[in-house]
């Protein structure tokens, strides 16, 4: 039944024709449903005629599954996967301006190398930093750096896909030792 299980956070990534105005298409496709798009991340592929976007909502299982399903009827759709119920990896990707006072400079540095952060750009009284990992370090490096004073911050949006299977399912993937389609594990929420 619709509206039982509170909203959550889906990520879904689409292959699309690209070409203009696919996206403006899609955001309005999910805002006509009353959501909001918490991050989209958009990207050519291998193939130059096609991007692929990512994208993290917060929603119902059943309002997010009806949007799948109106996604998959847009002509330059060629594919949406659901991750929410899937293995993925994610990754985000900031830029973190933090005041870097003399004294606390050394205690900044540590905290970026335990986070695998690279200072990008510094001025005598700021680090910019540079980091990239799952929402999870992202937040916990964002934390330990707001006490010195967060001055900017900018975020890529998440970029998520699926984990590949670990044992080749096809002759061809035994041979090339490759994870070709016919492997994936494919998300009820596909159509094809």
């Amino acid at each position: 039944m619709k509206g039982q299980i509170p909203p959550r956070r889906h990520i879904l990534t689409l292959l699309v024709e690209n070409q203009v105005g696919v996206l403006a298409r899609i955001a309005g496709l999910i805002a006509a449903k009353g959501y909001n798009i918490d991050s989209v991340s958009v990207g050519e592929t291998m193939d130059a005629s096609v991007s692929r976007i990512t994208l993290v909502v917060h929603g119902d299982d059943w309002v997010m599954e009806q949007v799948v399903k109106q996604l998959n009827r847009l002509i330059e759709v060629i594919k949406v996967v659901d991750l929410t119920e899937e293995e993925f990896i994610e990754r985000e990707m900031i830029l973190v301006r933090v005041n870097a006072d003399p004294p606390n400079r050394a205690e900044i540095l540590r905290i970026a190398d335990i986070f695998r952060a690279k200072v990008v750009d510094l001025t005598h009284r700021t680090y910019t930093l540079e980091a990239t990992g799952d929402e999870d370090k992202i937040h916990a490096l964002l934390e330990l750096l707001r006490p010195f004073g967060i001055k900017e911050l900018v975020r890529t949006g998440l970029i998520a896909i699926g984990r590949a299977s670990k044992t080749p399912s096809t002759k061809l993937e035994r041979v090339a030792g490759g994870d070709g389609e016919e492997g994936a594990k494919k998300s009820p929420a596909v159509a094809t």
